[in-house]
């Protein structure tokens, strides 16, 4: 279970030399000093999956172990790292990603990433350990760009991390915003096949949109504005307000696929939560977090199913995700 996006995403493709389809996503950014409202960190991450297997994202964990740091994180089933990706640690290192799309590369023989990905959790005591952990020997599965502040310093990174090559950037004032198009120039030229300005492709668009929101927000960010922008459902390519798989908050069923680069018309998939986060909630062990998109439409799969037949082979599998409200967790302490 743990090497399920290896297996799935990364090593089959290979064998088959096929598309990876229904690759895991997500939109998030991490910001710091003159950006935000108070000059701490703020953090935000919505999870981009099939509805079908998306549903078992829904599991905070606290883990305390007997050696290393302390790890609160959403987790993916029994997975022994987060596989979603947001997390807090002991050592007060906050962090989440976006998966770098259209990526091509995989070494079987090197470290799998939920190894790589647990030990930085719970062994790393800063950015750059953290950062060493994930490149030495990787595999070049679940090639992500990271997102990570450390509470203590008030710094913000970004590790995109391929498979050959890789970048850390740190920064004190500003924002990181992942969409799953990496801007590094040699992982996205020699390991993907990506687009870079071609806004009918939904990473590209939303990337963009990213940009245009940081922009208009700078130095107001906070958890409550966090929340409004991870359910964002402005299209850049159509210019109007309307929930696609072009939109910070995704739909993909509500996508009818005319647009190149939005895949297979109504699938069944998109944003599935939101989380958020700060430096004051970190240093607390808590974080805000919603199930069911990170807007307020929710899923019906009966409805679903009956009006899109085409995608009757998921029936017993798709499941509801009505919207959820935003709740701290832990609850209780």
């Amino acid at each position: 279970m743990n090497g399920f996006i290896d297996v799935l995403w990364y090593w089959w493709p290979q064998e088959k030399k096929a598309k990876r389809d229904d690759h895991p996503g997500c939109s998030a950014f991490i910001a710091a000093g003159d950006a935000t409202a108070d000059g701490k960190i703020v953090m935000a991450h919505n999870s981009w999956i099939g509805y079908a297997p998306g549903r078992f994202a829904n599991i905070i964990v606290d883990i305390v172990p007997h050696k290393g740091h302390r790890i609160l994180m959403q987790s993916w089933g029994p997975c022994i790292y987060s596989a979603t990706d947001f997390f807090i640690t002991g050592a007060g290192i906050i962090g989440t990603e976006t998966t770098i799309g259209s990526f091509e590369g995989f070494d079987p023989k090197g470290v799998p990433v939920f190894v790589r990905a647990r030990k930085a959790m719970q062994y790393a005591d800063n950015i750059d350990e953290w950062a060493k952990i994930m490149i030495e020997n990787n595999s070049g599965a679940y090639a992500n760009s990271w997102l990570l502040g450390d509470i203590k310093t008030g710094q913000i990174a970004r590790l995109e991390l391929g498979l050959k090559h890789h970048s850390l950037e740190k920064k004190e004032n500003g924002y990181f915003a992942g969409s799953n198009v990496t801007e590094n120039t040699k992982v996205l030229r020699l390991e993907t096949k990506a687009t870079w300005d071609d806004v009918r492709d939904g990473y590209v668009a939303r990337r963009v949109r990213w940009r245009q929101l940081m922009k208009e927000h700078y130095g107001k960010i906070d958890t409550e504005l966090a929340k409004r922008l991870l359910a964002d459902h402005y299209d850049v390519y159509l210019q109007k307000e309307q929930p696609t798989g072009r939109t910070i908050c995704g739909h993909r069923e509500l996508d009818d696929g005319s647009v190149p680069g939005t895949r297979a018309a109504f699938y069944p998939a998109g944003a599935v939560d939101g989380k958020v986060v700060d430096s004051d909630m970190a240093k607390s062990w808590r974080m805000w977090a919603k199930w069911g998109s990170s807007c307020d439409i929710g899923f019906d799969a009966v409805s679903f199913l009956k009006k899109h037949p085409q995608y009757e082979w998921l029936e017993g599998y798709l499941r509801d995700f009505p919207a959820e409200p935003w709740t701290v967790f832990p609850s209780e302490q």
